[in-house]
């Protein structure tokens, strides 16, 4: 059973989301406040985080900041309808992805799943160590290490890399990494790819001949240089 913790101060939604989820199989943990969910994510362990924006005492974006100096676990952002700029800067703050309120309880639980998949143990397409210059992907234990320094991703982060890396030197289209690592088809002004990949660059040092590690073919896709 998948353990889920519910940050929202919204008292009605989340009684509603927490009778779905339990009917869907999940054990649920509710705070109601910024305060409260990163105490409880920081001493609790939790499969997924769904995390509210606006919150009293300590808003998303701060609590999701924190969240990652310590873990990484998944976590989901519910965003308001149409607020752009609260879907870029979570991504960018590390979430795994975002869903904008009013949502679909399907959609919602299919966005779950989906993030869940991604953080689980790899599958046996998944299974063997890649080395690519100086980077080593270990997927059994979902771990990155670069000039042999441990580098934490999120379990998004790392499927991106490892699809990636696996095709190293060859054009991958956003459209099959959207459906390959998202779980989901790529939509008309979707930014979550490039946030994500904008991500992976930060998180490792340059390369010894200067050269990026990843080139982007605008309208197209993502290149990694091996």
């Amino acid at each position: 059973m998948n353990r889920i913790l519910l940050i929202d101060d919204d008292h009605g939604l989340s009684e509603l989301l927490a009778q779905l989820l339990e009917l869907e199989g999940f054990a649920l943990t509710q705070a109601y406040d910024g305060q409260q969910g990163l105490d409880k994510a920081l001493k609790q362990e939790f499969d997924l985080i769904l995390l509210d924006v606006m919150l009293p005492r300590m808003n998303g974006f701060n609590l999701l900041k924190t969240l990652r100096q310590h873990k990484q676990t998944p976590v989901l952002m519910l965003t308001a309808r149409g607020d752009e700029i609260d879907r870029v800067v979570g991504l960018e703050i590390g979430a795994d992805d975002y869903l904008p309120k009013p949502f679909n309880d399907r959609e919602l639980v299919a966005r779950m799943r989906a993030i869940l998949r991604r953080a689980q143990k790899p599958t046996n397409d998944m299974s063997d160590q890649l080395v690519c210059g100086d980077i080593n992907l270990d997927p059994a234990r979902q771990e990155v290490s670069c000039k042999d320094q441990l580098i934490l991703l999120t379990g998004t982060e790392f499927s991106l890399l490892y699809t990636l890396i696996k095709q190293a030197g060859e054009l991958v289209s956003k459209e099959v990494l959207s459906e390959t690592v998202l779980h989901k088809k790529l939509m008309p002004f979707d930014r979550s790819l490039d946030m994500h990949l904008s991500n992976l660059r930060k998180k490792f040092p340059e390369r010894t001949d200067g050269r990026p590690r990843v080139k982007t073919i605008r309208g197209q896709g993502y290149i990694w240089i091996p």
